[in-house]
C-alpha cells in the first residue's frame, strides 16, 4: 500500500511537472483575445499588459462593477470612459456601454495608451491607471514617486501600491507564459 501511494505522488508529481503551465494557463487566461489583441496593437499596448489588468481588475467577468463604480472587464469610471469615447467619436451609453466587452477593452486600451503616452514607466501608469492623474501628477511634483516608476514602493495609498504590485507579478507571469 505504501509504495502504491508513493507511485501514484511521484506519477501525480509528473503529471503536474508536464501540464503545469497548462494549469497556468487557465488561472492566467487570455479570454477576449480578439479583442485584446486587435485593439492592444491599434494603440501599440503589449496585451500581455492588458490581460494583466483585466485578471487583476475583473478575473475577466464581463459584469463586474465595483464598490467605487468602477465596470467591466478593465474596471473603468463612468466619467472617464465617456470621455475617452467623445475624445475618439465612439458612441456612450451610461450603464450599457462598459459592460460590453469589445466596447470595454477597447475604451480601457485607449486609456491605457493615452497614460503611458503621458508617463513613460509602466509602473506609474498603472498607479495612474488605478489611483488617477491628479493623484500621481501630485506625488510626482512632491518627490514621493519618480516619472521613471523606480521608487514606486513610495505610492502612499495602499491599495495602489498593491495593485501595482500585483499586475506588475502578473504581467510577468504572462510574458513567462505566452512570449515566443
Amino acid at each position: 500500500m505504501k509504495k502504491a501511494i508513493i507511485c501514484l505522488g511521484i506519477i501525480i508529481t509528473f503529471f503536474i511537472a508536464i501540464n503545469s503551465k497548462n494549469i497556468l494557463k487557465m488561472i492566467y487566461k487570455t479570454d477576449y483575445k480578439e479583442y485584446v489583441e486587435k485593439y492592444a496593437h491599434e494603440n501599440e499596448i503589449d496585451p500581455l499588459l492588458v490581460y494583466s489588468i483585466i485578471k487583476v481588475e475583473s478575473n475577466f467577468k464581463e459584469e463586474a462593477t465595483s464598490y467605487k463604480g468602477a465596470i467591466g472587464l478593465m474596471q473603468l469610471m463612468d466619467k472617464t470612459a465617456r470621455e475617452i469615447a467623445e475624445n475618439n467619436v465612439m458612441e456612450f451609453e451610461t450603464g450599457v456601454t462598459l459592460y460590453n466587452p469589445e466596447k470595454n477593452i477597447k475604451l480601457g486600451i485607449i486609456y491605457l495608451a493615452n497614460l503611458e503616452n503621458k508617463y513613460s514607466s509602466i509602473p506609474v501608469v498603472l498607479a495612474a491607471y488605478n489611483a488617477g492623474i491628479g493623484n500621481v501628477n501630485k506625488w510626482i511634483e512632491e518627490g514621493t514617486i519618480k516619472s521613471d516608476g523606480s521608487n514606486i514602493e513610495n505610492i502612499p495609498f495602499k491599495e495602489t501600491n498593491t495593485y501595482v504590485r500585483k499586475i506588475l507579478k502578473d504581467y510577468r507571469i504572462y510574458k513567462k507564459l505566452y512570449e515566443d
